[in-house]
């Protein structure tokens, strides 16, 4: 199984600064994709922030280019996103995803959702 622990969130003025961080851990075969999706509120969708894809590519919500950074520890399992200059409507749950597969099951990668935390963009 694959486990994650998000870290981070918090309150945080308009222009403000905040960092979070994901960890995977559990007996990982291979990671496919690891990223952040961030949920407004109740019944909101559930959006992409910034991801790790396969190939190494990075994506980015048109909303945080410029913004955001993501970064991460592969020797961890654990990515960083650094937000900068945030705004109120960044105000969401971000939840980290991870595509794994086990070492039960190395050829059957599956979804593994953090709890999410949450961010407040207010003065």
């Amino acid at each position: 199984q694959v486990h994650l622990v998000e870290s981070g969130g918090g309150l945080v003025q308009p222009g403000g600064s905040l960092r979070l961080s994901c960890s995977a851990s559990g007996t990982i075969y291979t990671i496919n994709a690891m990223g952040w999706y961030r949920q407004a509120g109740p019944g909101k969708q559930r959006d992409l922030v910034a991801a790790f894809t396969s190939g190494d590519n990075t994506k980015y919500a048109d909303s945080v280019k410029g913004r955001f950074t993501l970064s991460r520890d592969s020797a961890v399992n654990t990515i960083y996103l650094q937000m900068n200059n945030l705004k109120p409507d960044d105000t969401a749950v971000y939840v980290c995803l991870v595509v794994a597969a086990a070492e039960k099951d190395p050829y059957y990668p599956m979804d593994y959702w953090g709890n999410g935390t949450l961010v407040t963009v207010s003065s």
